[in-house]
């Protein structure tokens, strides 16, 4: 705190935005232009896909399995042989067959025995294959040409949105500068009416006026009272606004300043001068045509589809198992020709036929609606000009008819009523002057965004 008889220091003046500054702010940030930028990147990102079936196409692979077995094998026999003879008299012949009987049938048996066995065995494939599209009728080639103009369209389509963002933040601050200036003109209206209460207090003392009209008066400067604070309200509400429009997060601290639009060289020419100029400077225009030569490739890439696709692939690998790897090799030319796909490309032909015919639809409509905003603009413009001098002029003449109101109520011919009546005639009239001007200089913003420039 300061000492006791040391004045203390001045409170710093709020900082100033220029619309300079407010321009700037929002070309680096505003959310919708950080939106057409996102889109524009994400259209040259889809370019890039679109052009990669062009490039050579090369694919690694490595294969590892395990592979097993599972047989039986013999492992060895035995073989036994049984005599089945009948005993006919008994006897024996040579020690072998008894006398007097018959041999009967032999019949020998046999049994094997077999062993479980399982083998296994790794296998190794390592393969590196290319492909090479050479000719599809245009099918990839026009695809990728149609997404290139696609980023084309798109850059200018952010273009757009940066003027049309421009326009808001004009206006915003051109807005929040009448707001302020009306401050002003509240706070003078304010002042006045406490100057003329100090008169009437004066006057009714003495008995020169009714003691009705120190009622009138009071009432009189608690309405100006309010109408400031509605004033500076409506100045916060603006600067907040112009904040949304440009993209700042910060509060809203700070003054406007008293920047102007300088004429426009070629702002009282007629719409038959200025709407040629618009139409071949606005980024709209130039992004139907390039979105009509990305349809346009669309259609051809379409049709395409009626015929087939060539292609060349070269494949060289290493296959084998753990005992070793073989090397080998591939090559081959590949045609293929839908023969039917249930109407697919035929639709897909009438699908880019109908998005040309939108993209000139579209086109068409768009210059008409260029050439009212700049017949508009330009009207604007020449109307606020004439208004600006009848304002002023108007003005004038109420400051004129204040200060007489003041002499004759200091003097006691006029009354209470005249001098409150002067008063609200010039406050109208100073706002109308502020009026005025804002709406000459957002007329100027708007001709500049019509006519496509920044």
């Amino acid at each position: 705190m300061a000492e006791e008889g040391t004045p203390e220091a001045p409170a710093p003046a709020p900082r100033v935005l220029t619309l300079n500054q407010a321009e700037r702010t929002a070309i680096a940030q505003q959310p919708q232009l950080l939106v057409a930028r996102a889109a524009t990147a994400t259209a040259i990102a889809q370019a890039d896909q679109a052009r990669a079936p062009l490039l050579p196409q090369v694919t690694a692979t490595a294969e590892y399995a395990r592979e097993g077995r599972i047989y039986a094998t013999e492992q060895g026999s035995r073989a036994t042989t049984t005599n089945a003879t009948a005993n006919m008299g008994g006897g024996m012949n040579n020690g072998t067959t008894p006398v007097g009987t018959t041999p009967t049938a032999v019949a020998p048996t046999t049994q094997n025995f077999g062993q479980i066995i399982s083998t296994s065995t790794d296998v190794w494939l390592l393969e590196l294959t290319a492909t090479q599209l050479i000719y599809d009728f245009g099918q990839t080639y026009e695809k990728s040409r149609a997404a290139n103009l696609n980023v084309s369209a798109m850059t200018l389509t952010e273009k757009t949105t940066l003027l049309t963002t421009l326009l808001t933040v004009r206006q915003a601050y051109f807005n929040a500068r009448a707001m302020k200036e009306l401050v002003g003109v509240a706070k003078e209206t304010l002042d006045d009416q406490n100057k003329h209460l100090t008169q009437v207090q004066g006057q009714v003392t003495v008995g020169t006026q009714p003691q009705i009209a120190l009622a009138q008066q009071l009432a009189a400067c608690a309405n100006a009272r309010v109408a400031l604070i509605t004033a500076e309200n409506n100045y916060e509400v603006s600067k907040a606004q112009l904040n949304q429009a440009a993209g700042i997060a910060t509060g809203t601290d700070y003054d406007v300043g008293n920047e102007e639009l300088a004429p426009i060289e070629d702002e009282d020419q007629p719409l038959s001068a200025l709407a040629p100029k618009a139409l071949a400077a606005r980024p709209e225009m130039a992004s139907f045509d390039k979105q009509r030569e990305s349809e346009e490739a669309t259609l051809r890439s379409a049709k395409g589809g009626y015929g087939p696709s060539f292609l060349a692939s070269a494949a060289a690998l290493e296959a084998g198992t753990d005992s070793g790897l073989s090397p080998g090799w591939s090559a081959a030319l590949i045609l293929s020709w839908p023969i039917f796909q249930g109407g697919l490309t035929k639709g897909l032909v009438r699908q880019a036929e109908a998005g040309l015919q939108t993209v000139d639809a579209q086109r068409g409509l768009e210059e008409l609606q260029i050439r009212l905003s700049v017949d508009s603009a330009r009207l604007s413009v020449h109307a606020n000009k004439a208004t600006i001098s009848a304002a002023n002029d108007a003005l004038t003449s109420a400051r004129e008819q204040l200060r007489l109101a003041e002499q004759r109520f200091a003097t006691g011919v006029g009354d209470i009523i005249e001098l409150n009546d002067a008063q609200v005639a010039y406050t109208s009239a100073a706002a109308q002057v502020v009026q005025a001007h804002f709406n000459l200089a957002s007329a100027r913003a708007q001709l500049l965004a019509a006519m496509g420039r920044p």
